[in-house]
């Protein structure tokens, strides 16, 4: 019977594994999409992110106003933040083998439960946070969960000039795209991850402009993507195929091109007085293998000129220094994963300040993270019955259990 306790996990828990080196390993891009604004759910399959096209001359920008996304696929698909990853995968590679995964999860999680192993690694510092966790099988995939996806930032507010930059220095590829996010796969502290994270924008080169495989082997959307192109017109070409997979309320455009991953990049802008650390910024490039990043510094809005460097030797020189906080959170993840199979395979996992410890809490009866269909994926051949998790879709695990962040940054 499982047990329906709560697990309660300190730092003084997590023992280091070994002496073995504890790296990210074989990077490999899955998918991408960018979301569509649109009256229901869309997204464009593989999607493109903005183009890097700095102005000529620097010029002072107005600080961020409006609608800004704290968790863009939580406020535009609320029913399943999970399902755009899914579909994505599977429209560019049909037949993904999921069962061998072991965690799939957003970067804010990876971050998240870095910030208790190091709090340290985090800007703000560690603060409460819950994040919902459901097991399939062998696999858990983890879901964030916020008080609020998104805000809008009054005339009268300050909260930077960040989203401005972006909107000056780069350039949009893609009509009426609100986001652009990645699948990347890894094995890290003997697991393999899949991570889905928001890509600000990407350095064009040769490789990014065109797609196409000229093999047999090809299958799914990889096989079409010679055919597909950018399209700056507010409706989809006739030639881009639309459709609304079987028990699904989302719309998926195949549209787009593949990005390669040594061109993606972050960016990151900063008053001048204040240099960015590269020690600050390692730790959300690391979990996403991001290479590239862009330091941008302004007086009062006008900013500098803005390059964009390879950071890639620095972040690694970052994981190799901080050895025992990795360990420690491959740790921390495989305990969190063997509780929440313990507990009835769906739970929440929380950190609270008065504590100061991970808390798994059982969520029995709760309700499931993705659309039914998505979980005869984890179907072995001669199983008569989807993938069932051990509990039952009775209610929703509340969207109000954890503090928003500080900064309202969309970070996945």
């Amino acid at each position: 019977m499982a047990a329906r306790t709560h697990v309660r996990i300190s730092r003084e828990d997590l023992k280091e594994l070994d002496n073995k080196v504890t790296i990210i390993e074989n990077v490999k891009h899955l998918a991408s999409y960018s979301w569509i604004e649109a009256s229901a759910p869309t997204i464009a399959v593989p999607g493109v992110p903005p183009r890097w096209s700095p102005p000529v001359v620097s010029r002072k920008l107005q600080k961020d106003s409006g609608l800004v996304y704290i968790a863009q696929n939580a406020a535009r698909h609320p029913q399943s933040p999970l399902e755009p990853l899914f579909r994505s995968l599977y429209v560019a590679s049909p037949k993904f083998d999921v069962r061998a995964v072991d965690v799939i999860t957003d970067r804010n999680n990876i971050r998240k439960l870095l910030s208790f192993v190091d709090p340290s690694s985090s800007r703000n510092g560690l603060e409460p946070f819950t994040i919902s966790v459901e097991a399939i099988d062998n696999t858990i995939i983890l879901s964030r969960i916020e008080t609020k996806t998104s805000e809008v930032i009054a005339p009268h507010e300050f909260k930077g000039f960040g989203h401005e930059f972006e909107k000056a220095y780069t350039h949009c590829q893609l009509s009426d795209s609100t986001g652009y996010h990645r699948i990347v796969s890894y094995r890290f502290g003997g697991l393999s991850f899949i991570v889905r994270h928001e890509v600000d924008g990407y350095v064009s080169s040769p490789t990014a402009t065109t797609s196409n495989r000229n093999t047999t082997e090809a299958d799914g959307l990889a096989g079409l993507l010679g055919s597909l192109s950018i399209t700056t017109t507010s409706k989809p070409s006739p030639k881009i195929r639309t459709f609304t997979p079987p028990g699904s309320k989302m719309v998926i455009r195949e549209e787009g091109i593949v990005v390669p991953l040594d061109s993606t990049l972050e960016i990151k802008t900063r008053v001048s007085h204040k240099p960015l650390n590269i020690h600050e910024i390692a730790p959300q490039l690391w979990a996403s293998q991001t290479p590239k990043l862009v330091r941008a510094y302004h007086n009062r809005g006008l900013f500098q000129k803005a390059m964009v460097e390879d950071v890639t030797k620095q972040t690694k020189a970052w994981e190799l220094a901080n050895q025992k906080h990795l360990k420690r959170l491959a740790a921390l993840i495989k305990g969190i994963s063997n509780a929440v199979k313990k507990c009835g395979g769906k739970a929440v996992v929380r950190y609270d300040e008065v504590s100061d410890k991970i808390t798994v809490v059982p969520m029995v009866g709760a309700e499931r993270m993705l659309p039914e269909d998505l979980y005869s994926k984890w179907r072995r051949p001669g199983d008569t019955a989807e993938a069932k998790p051990a509990t039952s879709p009775t209610h929703r695990v509340p969207n109000k259990t954890a503090a928003a962040p500080k900064v309202p940054r969309n970070d996945y």
